[in-house]
């Protein structure tokens, strides 16, 4: 048996347990996110691996692009003290706050202006019903 930070994973183990297609995880080894182990044609992932992929998901959920989480790993492969890694994370994360704050400002003008136009379609249509019910 297989000490615990021995443990491999399958693509097919990752893909259940994140619920995510066998493709994306193939996706993310193209990008060079994930760097599994072969044996033939068969992929074996390390909890190294495991972990790389929750973080590429937890990244994505927060609206990270994946060159951006590539970025992270890079920075954390190359400074294992992960200062740099951590100045970087808190660049990207007030970027990604202000892109936010931003979408924000922009759906509460639209629904703003939604709620203009729906109240003169009501209005409209109100008038047209008064006109036809009145011929």
């Amino acid at each position: 048996m297989k000490e615990k930070d021995e443990k491999t994973y399958s693509i097919s183990e990752l893909s259940r347990e994140f619920d995510i297609t066998t493709r994306s995880i193939r996706f993310y080894e193209d990008q060079g996110l994930l760097t599994p182990q072969r044996n033939g044609q068969t992929r074996i992932y390390t909890k190294r691996d495991r972990v790389r992929l929750k973080l590429i998901l937890r990244g994505k959920r927060l609206g990270f692009s994946l060159a951006e989480t590539g970025q992270l790993f890079e920075l954390y492969d190359a400074d294992k003290s992960s200062v740099t890694q951590l100045n970087t994370m808190l660049k990207l994360i007030e970027h990604k706050k202000a892109e936010l704050h931003q979408q924000l400002d922009d759906i509460k003008v639209v629904l703003m202006e939604l709620v203009t136009v729906e109240k003169r379609c009501r209005e409209t249509l109100s008038n047209a019903q008064q006109k036809n019910t009145s011929s």
